[in-house]
């Protein structure tokens, strides 16, 4: 009987692995049967010129400069997290409650995350709309992912290794960066892939924090600095997507949107398995 209810929730398990996988290969499919005629080098080297024309180049440049701002902010800060969790903090409930804090933050929407923004950066510190306020949301958004990714595999260290690295004499700081950090930059890698992934597709926390449709290029500073992006350029074209110009950029924004995402995804895919296997067999 035990062996007939494990069967089957393997095959329930497998069912919905290929439900879910058939949905991305059908989405992916839509999008760049649909994107794919409007793409060309015109469309991704343009500025955007009126409602739907010209291209994304500035876009392209504003999530990009996001990505980098967030990725700037939430790598040192997944680290140092990453070692109180499981370095620095003594086993027991100050940690579980550390990694509950960390899961609960995971899974707040990404909208109360851009609320948060604009009443912290855009209101209270006076910025408006900014690079830096959105880059700083999304490195928040991330830093829950990037942080448990790092943990798993500092955690997935043999044991053997502080042990020898202690016995010849090395204090827990000198552990710490010659030994753990070297041996787990594969979860911080394939972690910050994944958050960032996630980040370069998200909305919510930049249409309230940094993006704007229009009128903007490259930012000059800090304050009232806002960006084009294409997740904000895709849901601003797809409230008119019945006008045949907005729809081919519309589509096509989304496959360069789709191909940045995949690509991402794509890369932390191989350091995610070996640090999988390396842990199993650890």
């Amino acid at each position: 009987m035990r062996r007939l209810i494990d069967h089957g929730f393997t095959l329930l398990t497998g069912m919905a692995a290929l439900a879910a996988c058939g949905l991305l290969v059908g989405i992916a499919a839509v999008i760049l049967e649909r994107g794919l005629p409007a793409l060309s080098w015109e469309f991704v080297s343009r500025a955007a010129d009126g409602f739907g024309g010209g291209g994304v180049v500035y876009q392209i440049a504003g999530t990009v400069l996001l990505l980098l701002t967030a990725l700037g902010v939430a790598a040192p800060t997944a680290i140092a997290v990453a070692l109180l969790a499981t370095v620095y903090l003594d086993r027991g409930r100050s940690r579980r409650r550390l990694t509950l804090a960390l899961y609960a933050l995971n899974g707040v929407p990404s909208i109360v995350f851009g609320i948060v923004g604009l009443a912290v950066f855009v209101k209270g510190l006076g910025w408006g709309k900014s690079w830096l306020a959105g880059g700083l949301v999304l490195a928040l958004m991330i830093l829950p992912t990037l942080t448990v990714a790092l943990a798993e595999r500092i955690r997935a260290v043999p044991r053997s290794y502080r042990t020898a690295a202690s016995g010849l004499g090395l204090s827990r700081s000198a552990v710490v960066w010659s030994v753990l950090l070297p041996q787990s930059l594969g979860g911080l890698v394939s972690g910050t892939l994944l958050g960032l992934a996630r980040a370069a597709g998200e909305t919510a926390p930049i249409l309230f924090t940094a993006a704007v449709f229009a009128g903007a290029t490259l930012p000059a500073g800090v304050k009232e600095s806002p960006i084009l992006a294409l997740p904000y350029h895709i849901f601003v074209l797809a409230q008119d997507s019945f006008d045949p110009a907005a729809g081919a950029a519309l589509w096509g924004s989304a496959t360069v949107l789709l191909a940045l995402v995949l690509s991402l995804s794509i890369a932390a895919l191989p350091t995610r398995l070996r640090t999988h296997e390396e842990a199993r067999h650890g």
